[in-house]
């Protein structure tokens, strides 16, 4: 038997989003440890499943968790940015009811300090696939100064990013990310609820795996697949994502897209692909933060998409 890792967040909110769906196939964007693949495929038995990772340790760990529900289950190595392509021709997809994407790090990546995820890893890497050619350490030790400056005001939202990326380049090479948040530790925010170097590790993270650009492909893929009475249930992690997804699920909705200074409509008012489930994104409840802290940051917004 296996020593299942983690609890996948929102994992009751999740059920629920699905649970009219008795027929067809689920996408499951990102499998990791396959906590809610393994869910979904129990709350309901009728559905097939397609699950992505670019992780090998992920994929090899849930096709052993998974191997029970036998062929309901598809698992696919790579990018759900690219990977979702190839399911839409394989597919017919009227049959795809679902698409849920759990975007960010996971804990399986997290808890293995070897990945260089943690700020107490003593190495630095946060590759989410090991095969690829960027990993922390050229970021870190390798961009100029000004590349550093924008990952870090860009994906960090550190307010001295000038400072932070001019110490770095000053002070480098590091070789692990315990290291690097150390030596950087004066130069960071200290809050109560996260380490202060959360920011600086979520920026090198996002650069290295190019996360922001991958959301924004799967959102793109799956805007023109325009799956009939799909639900997409985006699940991100910092303001960043929450954001692009807010962001695009209300353009799907506009019937309208004339710029808003054009006198009046004149095409035709027939682009809605929808409708946004969720007026506030769905978040963690008291007794959930309390079993799983990483749930926390956890926010969920909902698009159902028209027939």
């Amino acid at each position: 038997m296996q020593n299942i890792p983690h609890i996948p967040v929102l994992y009751r909110e999740v059920l629920n989003i699905f649970s009219d769906v008795d027929s067809g196939i689920i996408i499951d964007c990102t499998l990791g440890y396959g906590g809610h693949s393994s869910m979904i495929l129990e709350a309901n038995p009728n559905i097939k499943l397609i699950a992505i990772d670019q992780d090998q340790i992920a994929i090899e760990f849930s096709t052993s968790r998974l191997q029970k529900y036998g062929d309901r289950v598809s698992i696919k190595k790579g990018r759900f940015s690219s990977v979702i392509k190839d399911i839409i021709s394989e597919n017919d997809i009227s049959e795809i009811k679902g698409v849920l994407a759990d975007i960010g790090v996971s804990s399986l990546q997290l808890d293995k300090k070897d990945r260089g995820f943690s700020y107490e890893s003593y190495n630095l890497d946060m590759r989410m696939n090991k095969d690829a050619p960027l990993s922390a350490k050229e970021v870190v030790n390798e961009y100029s100064t000004k590349e550093l400056e924008k990952i870090l005001f860009e994906y960090g939202e550190l307010r001295n990013y000038k400072k932070i990326a001019s110490f770095i380049v000053n002070n480098r090479p590091f070789s692990s990310a315990k290291e690097l948040s150390e030596a950087t530790k004066h130069l960071l925010p200290h809050g109560k609820k996260i380490h202060p170097a959360t920011l600086l590790m979520q920026a090198i993270r996002i650069e290295v795996n190019d996360e922001l650009g991958e959301l924004k492909s799967l959102l793109n893929n799956t805007k023109e697949a325009r799956f009939p009475n799909a639900k997409i249930a985006i699940i991100s992690f910092h303001s960043l994502e929450d954001r692009i997804v807010k962001q695009t699920f209300s353009e799907w909705k506009q019937n309208c897209i004339c710029p808003s200074e054009a006198m009046r409509c004149t095409c035709t008012k027939n682009y809605s692909l929808g409708k946004v489930l969720t007026k506030k994104p769905i978040m963690a409840k008291d007794d959930e933060l309390k079993q799983n802290p990483r749930s926390r940051s956890a926010k969920m917004r909902i698009f159902e998409m028209d027939t």
